[in-house]
């Protein structure tokens, strides 16, 4: 029966590091968010772009607002998990690279099993893929409001342009709804969003100035 358990975890983790070569070169089809709002809803709004056609300014609101330290770690931002923890445990310290394992390789909802799996191939993704690369995946199945993933679609919806021609303030307001995009709109922000947005926007002008998009904007 020991035996049977070790091949079968073998088996797995050969799985997911398969999926991790795989998936640094070829876009993830669909993910487990995706598809459940497929069902639920009967259609998603989605559709990839490479990082080089986001607006720069989209992908710097992004990290301000979610990672600012995202140039710094190697999956796992220290620093923030000590604030949550002495916080009570009443703020997220999760990176976009945690975020990103969980989007395309596992699924959402809160249990130990999910959480150690996020654990365990979250460095292996941040061995494997670049710091571009992992925002780039990031940035196109992030969910940017209901049925809406990734931010051409986000920008296409409220704005009418592609992520290419977002405006500062466009992209800090798609990047302040990103914690909550079923509760929170971009097109209608409400006074906390507005808040948010303007600190994302000072956010992503002093990462750009302290050098930590760097590792991205390369």
């Amino acid at each position: 029966m020991r035996r049977w358990g070790l091949r079968i975890g073998l088996g797995i983790a050969v799985a997911f590091f398969a999926l991790i070569l795989i998936y640094s070169v070829v876009n993830p089809p669909i993910t487990h968010t995706i598809w459940s709002e497929w069902r639920r809803l009967g259609k998603v709004d989605r559709d990839w772009v490479a990082i080089e056609e986001i607006s720069p300014v989209m992908a710097r609101s992004a990290v301000a607002a979610e990672d600012a330290n995202f140039c710094l770690h190697w999956g796992f931002d220290v620093e923030a998990i000590r604030d949550a923890l002495e916080d009570g445990g009443n703020r997220g310290a999760s990176t976009i690279t945690q975020q990103v394992v969980k989007n395309v390789f596992l699924w959402q909802g809160r249990s130990w099993v999910r959480k150690a799996l996020e654990t365990s191939i979250t460095p292996v993704v941040e061995m494997v893929w670049s710091k571009q690369r992992i925002l780039e995946v990031y940035l196109n199945v992030a969910e940017t409001g209901t049925g809406v993933f990734g931010v051409e679609a986000a920008a296409q919806k409220y704005y009418g342009v592609s992520a290419a021609k977002m405006s500062p303030v466009q992209a800090a307001r798609i990047a302040a709804i990103l914690p909550s995009p079923r509760n929170r709109s971009v097109t209608d922000p409400s006074v906390r969003t507005r808040r948010r947005a303007a600190s994302i926007l000072d956010g992503a002008a002093t990462i750009r100035a302290d050098g930590r998009a760097k590792c991205f904007e390369d």
